[in-house]
């Protein structure tokens, strides 16, 4: 696996809520582990949100013996969920905090997804394709016909999410199971990026850059060009050719 993470305050916040993890070794029985958070909650508690769910996640899939790698994330996001919200009540400052999460392991060439909140993965080749489905009020009003994807890039809800880590004593989290082919490259991103730079920009980006660094700077430029409102983090990675049959 070839890999990249890059993650910027942007333009307007003072503090990075966003947290990521990704490591191309080996972390538990998952060969591979990648992660982006985007914590929620006033002061500092976002930041606190983000970086503490990442890090149980780790720490829970690094002592799992379960090798599926969908019960390894689901159980690891529950556990994560679970320390959140007690962390949220034990100091006033933290109350209500919550973070999105949007985590995927690589094995033998197949990509296992799981997400919670609107942070997105996406599969890039030919084409570009989001995987992750958004669990925001502006999707759900895309999806029962009430705004169109244009109108809901500037709706002035976008930024309200319908789920999150943290926020109760049960978290709803999608999966998803993936083929890769050998050019594909893997995207996972919070909103600080898809909110400021288009899909079809993001498509070229990667696409036409050099290496994953060289894209991925270029990503979190693009946002902080089109104003850098958030926070922004991407992870990029690529299958090697074995790695992909």
């Amino acid at each position: 696996m070839i890999l990249y993470s890059a993650t910027d305050e942007g333009r307007v916040r003072r503090i990075n809520q966003d947290y990521l993890f990704a490591s191309k070794k080996t972390v538990g029985k998952l060969p591979n582990l990648l992660i982006v958070a985007d914590g929620m909650g006033g002061h500092n508690a976002g930041e606190r949100a983000s970086s503490y769910a990442v890090e149980v996640m780790v720490d829970a899939i690094r002592n799992s013996r379960e090798r599926n790698p969908i019960k390894c994330l689901r159980s690891a996001i529950e556990e994560a969920n679970r320390r959140v919200l007690e962390e949220s009540r034990s100091e006033e400052t933290y109350h209500g905090m919550g973070t999105t999460i949007v985590a995927a392991t690589v094995v033998k060439g197949n990509i296992y997804v799981a997400n919670v909140g609107d942070s997105r993965l996406y599969i890039i080749g030919n084409r570009m394709f989001q995987v992750t489905r958004d669990h925001s009020l502006v999707e759900e009003m895309i999806r029962s016909g009430g705004l169109t994807k244009e109108e809901g890039k500037n709706h002035p809800d976008r930024h309200i999410i319908t789920r999150a880590v943290g926020v109760d004593q049960k978290v709803d989290v999608d999966f998803f199971e993936w083929k890769l082919k050998k050019d594909d490259v893997v995207l996972l991103c919070s909103d600080g990026l898809t909110n400021m730079v288009s899909d079809e920009e993001i498509q070229q980006i990667v696409r036409n850059s050099e290496d994953l660094q060289e894209a991925g700077d270029r990503l979190v430029a693009s946002a902080n060009e089109n104003g850098g409102s958030d926070n922004i983090t991407v992870v990029l990675a690529k299958m090697r050719i074995d790695e992909v049959r």
